[in-house]
Order: structure tokens, then C-alpha cells, then sequence
């Protein structure tokens, strides 16, 4: 039989309610009959509901990394209880009565995999189809280029509203933050839906946001937010301008590999990213660190996971975003342990950890040998990487924070807080970054103090405005001789 774990369950469960509920239908005995094809492919079971008659689950794993869940009850739930309930039969080892795969479903299978066909190549065509191919592919690369030609000249004309509106900021002075017109900059965020420009949009929000706090309190550190947040209005001004005049006068309005792409409103498809090179084959994953915040200036949750690859010792990001106009359609991502055994992971474009995305995947567990590279992977020094941190961070349009795995000696204690040791006995600050659930506290009362002698932790760098020195929030120690990592932050 097929194998699954709680974890795997979890990881494609719409919300952790859903999973608690397939649970329940499977130790409560709802499942009335179970059937598997004799190949392991397909599962399938009859399952007490609501209705007169039982509903119809099942499992298809025909295409192992895209398994399809179906069920015949109402829910818009995906997969619904039904299906994880299905799943928590498969994990129990309850058994399964061998069947023939059902005609409707061999159907669909075929239907899916015409559809997921690749094309037909020049050399399979007719004349005729190739002619017929070649014509449709240029009309249609012909209105995507006008398209984007258009979008680009648009945004130009947003960029030259952010232009006056930041001068006339500037000129005024910001010491006339308390008494300014928030509408004015309420207005400009909205026209700046209208020109795509969504990098703009999200700062000028911010700013909004700091202008309205200083009315409130007065307080110095929202006139410092304020001032990097105009810093980073003006530098994503400049590049964007830039890259989008280049664009126009090469004539080349075709995607490519920089970060401005996403900034200037543009959505990467995990396809697009994979024809300009940006993807990994067989990737293998494991995540250190996971947590959920609320940015306010983009009306949305994100749900952020730090990754490492065992391969290279590569740290990124996994995002996933919900607006909160639609929470309840958006699955939220949760905390994964072990290894995730990716068959083509897309890297998106930018500096420092970039993110990363993939369809589908396998579980598997972290092995002895797993511990050791990520052992292995760590840097010995802190002031070795400091230089490189830096200049990441200076980067207006990167993220604040910069991932890294240190090998540690101690953590220990002075009058300023916690402080992290490195092998070669240089220092770092331990701080909680504003923007991400604090874990410093934590390292006290870990229920083993050896975890704070050698070991490696999973360190967050960021530029601490108040102390004016580079900082770090701890997030995950992986201890020496013990094969296990000690999340902070899960």
C-alpha cells in the first residue's frame, strides 16, 4: 500500500479544521467501504455524510507529484474532509478491497493527460499545421508585445505623478508631516492602481500609515520609517524609470531576470520562470523557519518559509500571499518538517533570498547525513558575511532581512542582551526584527541550556535603526550531535 504521513495530510488540507474533520470521519468509523486498484494508483471510498447516501472519495496518484482528489459531496472545501478522511484510512493501514480503476476515472485520466500533452513538434505537423502553428504563434506574440508596450508606457506616466508627489514632499519638508493632507497621498495610492504600478502603490501606503501614526503620537521612529520609506520610493523611482525607457527603446518588452519585473505589477507564472532559466531540477528542500505576518500597507497576510538547500546550502523564501478580501478562497501555507523532494523548483529573480515556488513535491525525512550538510553549510564567521549582508540590505528594494545559517560556540549574555559567538570568536547582537514574531526570550527557556554551546542557528540579519549597528533575530539552532532542529519560530 501507499504510503502517507500526518504531515503530507496536513500540507494539502485547505485549513487545519478540514484535516481535524477527515480525522474524525476515519477513527470515527464513517468509512463504509474502501477499494484500491491492484497498480496503487487509485484509492476510493464510500464515506457516511449529511445525505441519504453515502459520498463518493477518492484518490487518483496516477501523476505522483499532482495527485487528484475527488468527492462527490458538495463541499467547496479542496480536497474536503471526505478526501482527507480518505487519506487518514490510507495512513492507518485500514484495508483496502482490490478493484478495477472506474470507467469515468480512466476517462479523465485521459482527458488530463491530452491536456497536458506537450504540442506537437514542427516535425510531427503537416504543411499545412506548421503554417497554420507559425501564424497563430506570431499574432499572438504580436498583441502580447503591444499589450506590454502599452502597460509599460502607462506606468511611465504613473511614475512621473510619484516624481511630483515625492518633490513636492521633499520641498515642503517632512517636519510638516503632522499637519499634512493625509487624502492627498490616499489619492495618489489609488490613481497608482490605475498605471500597474504596485511597488509605488505599497510604499506610498506606508507612508500613509507612518504620517498617520506621527499625528497620533508624535513619535520620532515614524518620522524615521517615513524618511526610509521616501528613500525607497526615490531609488525604486529612479530604477524603474530606467529599465522601463530601456525597455521601450530596445523594443524588447519581453519578461527578464530582475526584481523590477514583480515591482511594476508584473505576476511570474512558475512556466515563465522556467524559460528564462530560473528553476532548479531535483531539488531537495528542508525548511528552518516559518511564520505569518499582516502588512498593513498591502492589505494581506504572507505566510513566509525559510529553506535550505541540501544540495548547495542555499537559503530562500517561500511566499505565500492572502489579501484579506479573499482570505477564504487563499489556502494558508503552515510549518513542514523533514524534506521536501522537489522535481522542479522556480527561483524568482533578485539578491539575497530570493523565492522560491513549485507545484508539487514528496515528503521524506531528514537523514544523519542531512544534519551534517547543514552542519557543513554554515559560516564560521560573522564579520566574514557582514560586508556581503550590508550591501544586500542596501538594496532599497530587497528584503530587509538577510537569512544565513552560523555556526555558533555559545550564545551568551552582555549589558546590551544576547549576543551570539561565533567559531571564530567574533559577535553579533541578538535583536527581534519589528517585523517578525520575536524569538530572542525564547533562547531562555529552552529545556536544554547545552542547545546554546556549539551549534548552528538560522539567523534573520537586519540593520537595527535605533542601535545604528547590524543585528540578527535568531530563528532555529541545529545543535551538535544532536539530529534535530530547535525552531524558534514554527
Amino acid at each position: 500500500m501507499r504510503k502517507i504521513t500526518e504531515q503530507s495530510i496536513t500540507a494539502i488540507a485547505p485549513n487545519a479544521a478540514a484535516a481535524a474533520n477527515g480525522r474524525k470521519l476515519s477513527s470515527g468509523g464513517s468509512f463504509l467501504k474502501l477499494w484500491r486498484s491492484e497498480d496503487d494508483t487509485f484509492y476510493m471510498g464510500e464515506c457516511k455524510g449529511s445525505g441519504k447516501n453515502p459520498y463518493t472519495t477518492s484518490a487518483d496518484f496516477i501523476a505522483e507529484d499532482h495527485p487528484v482528489y475527488r468527492c462527490s459531496c458538495p463541499s467547496r472545501q479542496f480536497p474536503c474532509k471526505h478526501c482527507l478522511g480518505l487519506l487518514y484510512e490510507m495512513m492507518s493501514g485500514k484495508n483496502f478491497e482490490i478493484c478495477e480503476i472506474p470507467e469515468d476515472i480512466v476517462k479523465k485520466r485521459d482527458k488530463l493527460a491530452a491536456k497536458s500533452a506537450p504540442p506537437k513538434s514542427p516535425e510531427e505537423m503537416t504543411p499545412e499545421e506548421a503554417e497554420k502553428a507559425a501564424k497563430k504563434k506570431a499574432s499572438a506574440a504580436k498583441s502580447a508585445s503591444k499589450a506590454k508596450a502599452k502597460k509599460l508606457e502607462k506606468q511611465l506616466e504613473g511614475l512621473d505623478l510619484v516624481e511630483k508627489a515625492v518633490k513636492e514632499l521633499m520641498a515642503a519638508g517632512l517636519g510638516t508631516m503632522g499637519g499634512t493632507s493625509l487624502k492627498t497621498y490616499q489619492d495618489i495610492s489609488k490613481q497608482l492602481g490605475d498605471y500597474y504600478l504596485v511597488g509605488p502603490q505599497r510604499l506610498f501606503n506606508r507612508l500613509i500609515i507612518e504620517i498617520t501614526e506621527y499625528q497620533k503620537d508624535n513619535k520620532e521612529s515614524h518620522y524615521d520609517n517615513a524618511i526610509d520609506t521616501l528613500e525607497k520610493l526615490y531609488s525604486l523611482l529612479k530604477k524603474s524609470r530606467r529599465y522601463i525607457n530601456e525597455k521601450l527603446e530596445s523594443d524588447d518588452v519581453s519578461n527578464d531576470d530582475t526584481i523590477l519585473y514583480e515591482e511594476l505589477g508584473g505576476a511570474w507564472k512558475i512556466t515563465e520562470l522556467e524559460a528564462i532559466g530560473k528553476c532548479k531540477k531535483n531539488a531537495r528542500m528542508t525548511q528552518l523557519s516559518f511564520w505569518v505576518n499582516f502588512d498593513e500597507a498591502r492589505k494581506e497576510y504572507i505566510d513566509t518559509g525559510v529553506w535550505c538547500d541540501l544540495e548547495d546550502g542555499n537559503v530562500y523564501l517561500t511566499k505565500n500571499y492572502r489579501p484579506l478580501k479573499s482570505l477564504k478562497y487563499v489556502k494558508a501555507d503552515d510549518s513542514l518538517f523533514g524534506v521536501m523532494n522537489v522535481p522542479s523548483m522556480a527561483i524568482y529573480p533578485g539578491e539575497g533570498n530570493v523565492r522560491v515556488r513549485w507545484d508539487g513535491a514528496e515528503f521524506g525525512e531528514l537523514t544523519a547525513e542531512d544534519y551534517g550538510k547543514l552542519r557543513g553549510f554554515a559560516a564560521k564567521s560573522v564579520s566574514g558575511e557582514a560586508k556581503a549582508i550590508k550591501n544586500t540590505l542596501k538594496d532599497a528594494i530587497a528584503n530587509p532581512v538577510v537569512f544565513k545559517t552560523v555556526a555558533f560556540s555559545k550564545i551568551g549574555q552582555t549589558d546590551e542582551g544576547a549576543v551570539l559567538v561565533s567559531k571564530e570568536n567574533d559577535t553579533i547582537l541578538l535583536e527581534d526584527f519589528p517585523e517578525i514574531e520575536g524569538t530572542v526570550d525564547r533562547l531562555y527557556i529552552l529545556p536544554n541550556k547545552d542547545y546554546l554551546k556549539d551549534g548552528v542557528m538560522l539567523c534573520g540579519f537586519f540593520y537595527n535603526a535605533e542601535k545604528r549597528r547590524l543585528c540578527a533575530q535568531p530563528l532555529c539552532i541545529i545543535p551538535d550531535g544532536i539530529d534535530s532542529v530547535i525552531r524558534l519560530l514554527y
